[in-house]
């Protein structure tokens, strides 16, 4: 793609980016002089279950104390 204008990009800024998402070069220039290329940002996807069977699930701490941790809670050491 040939550089475009300050003036032209600002007029036609969606279908700049659609070009630059589908892999065109897009160079915007201030008079002559090439000064900015637009490029996609390559996303990152969000992936569940990365850590999966690489951490426990934890204490619960719905359940009662055991005698001993609550005695140790209470300062009854």
């Amino acid at each position: 793609m040939e550089p475009v204008t300050i003036h032209t990009a600002k007029t036609q800024l969606s279908k700049l980016i659609e070009a630059a998402l589908h892999g065109e070069d897009v160079i915007i220039a201030k008079g002559r002089k090439p000064v900015v290329r637009l490029v996609p940002i390559v996303q990152g996807g969000f992936k569940f279950g990365l850590l999966a069977g690489q951490i426990d699930d934890g204490p619960n701490f719905l359940e009662p104390l055991s005698e001993d941790d609550l005695r140790l809670w209470e300062g009854d050491a």
